[in-house]
């Protein structure tokens, strides 16, 4: 039997449906955490304490297991653990990305540089250190901006500023979040941050797996509500595109270079792109560039509990594929199903108490309305971009066409009644 090394931090979405890819496939799990696990005692080496926070030495901790017993594949769940997938991968000998190539997606500074060199089209942008002037460098990168943290993830600390003022103001904001979120402990004036030139436009994302330096895209997700800021919390996903069959040629493009740009060759990535506006169906005469751009590339799959919206071949998993992938199985089902799909990440109105969720049943009656997940218990805080760090839960839907799937979510969304007490 095939032995997979799961790497889940504390907090994570996915690791149930990593778990059920693995059995699907019939490989044990070694599940590696930042903490004792309940049951460790029971599951001997299945259970492994890592420091996710520092890469090295956890790459170090799976080496030292599979010297024990063999492992045949490293997967990361989530952002926090792919550098020390990488690396673990790489000393074992297994399917792997470049560490250092992966590195650089976790440091937007670092990734932004690369792309520039490279040619890749992406926002003006600038890094501001400890102690320099934001708002100048606002006016240098070119007004409105957006102000981001190095290293957060779905948009935590994203702001955008229209003038001198806001940047400013945005800066202290997206520091403190950053502080919260573990970045700048060893600098006394604390973390560095992103300012870039705010895109406007309609905004996709992809979903691909690298093999062997080709990317293939796996799906292409519309994100029909604007995403204008000032913050940026992202609610509808729907596949396939509705775009024009030259911009998704463009996109697919764009994003393959920015993998080669970055040195990413193996794996999956999840990439966020922006299309300039009125460019999203009919295209300039001669097929003549849009200028899409890059606004995010991870070297992971899709966060929260979005990928359940993708089903390849005959019922195969987002997850199923990343799994076969680092066991280094072959993959021969990689073709999205037919129907349209998407996934609303729901919306947290505001801070507070989550109280209740009403209306489930109604929802979940929306003609293509496929699934509910609530995912913060009931009592526990509830807390909106661009402090927050946790989804309110997911809605799906199926049906023939993307506009279908799109109003059914919107009605379903519509039928619930989510209760926030101060």
């Amino acid at each position: 039997m095939s032995r997979l090394v799961l790497l889940v931090p504390t907090g994570t979405y996915r690791a149930a449906d990593f778990v059920v890819a693995a059995s699907r496939l019939g490989a044990e799990v070694v599940v590696a955490s930042e903490r004792r696990q309940a049951l460790a005692s029971s599951m001997g080496d299945r259970a492994l304490v890592v420091p996710m926070s520092d890469p090295v030495r956890a790459a170090e901790r799976i080496v030292e297991l599979a010297r024990r017993s063999p492992v045949d594949g490293v997967v990361a769940v989530d952002d926090q653990g792919v550098v020390a997938a990488a690396l673990a991968a790489s000393r074992l000998g297994l399917p792997h990305a470049d560490p250092d190539a992966v590195a650089r997606t976790r440091d937007k500074a670092a990734m932004r540089a690369r792309l520039g060199r490279a040619g890749v089209p992406q926002p003006a942008w600038g890094l501001a250190v400890p102690g320099q002037d934001v708002g100048a460098l606002a006016e240098q990168v070119g007004l409105p901006c957006v102000v981001k943290p190095l290293g957060l993830s779905a948009s935590r600390g994203v702001i955008r500023a229209d003038s001198v003022p806001e940047a400013r103001a945005a800066a202290d904001r997206a520091r403190r979040i950053a502080r919260e979120g573990g970045e700048g402990r060893d600098n006394p004036g604390g973390p560095a941050l992103l300012v870039e030139r705010f895109l406007p436009g309609a905004e996709v994302a992809v979903e691909g797996l690298l093999r062997g330096g080709h990317l293939e895209v796996l799906a292409v997700f519309d994100k029909p509500d604007p995403l204008e800021g000032p913050y940026f919390e992202e609610t509808l996903y729907v596949t396939p595109s509705r775009l024009g069959e030259d911009v998704l040629a463009e996109v697919a493009e764009v994003t393959s270079r920015a993998c080669d740009a970055l040195g990413l060759t193996e794996g999956p990535v999840h990439a966020e792109l922006r299309i300039p506006p009125g460019q999203g169906e009919a295209g300039p005469p001669g097929g003549a560039r849009r200028g899409v751009s890059v606004i995010e590339l991870a070297a992971r799959s899709i966060g929260g509990l979005c990928s359940r919206a993708l089903v390849f071949g005959t019922g195969v998993s987002l997850e199923e594929l990343i799994v076969a992938h680092a066991l280094g199985r072959p993959l021969d089902q990689v073709r999205r199903e037919e129907r349209a799909a998407g996934v609303m990440m729901l919306p947290i109105p505001r801070a507070g108490t989550l109280a209740g969720v009403g209306g489930r049943d109604r929802a979940l009656a929306v003609p293509g309305i496929t699934g509910l997940e609530i995912s913060i218990p009931l009592g526990r805080p509830v807390v909106p971009l661009p402090e927050g760090d946790r989804y309110l839960g997911f809605l799906f839907a199926k049906a023939r066409t993307p506009g279908e799937v799109e109003a059914a979510l919107r009605q379903a969304h519509s039928a619930l009644d989510i209760r926030i007490d101060p």
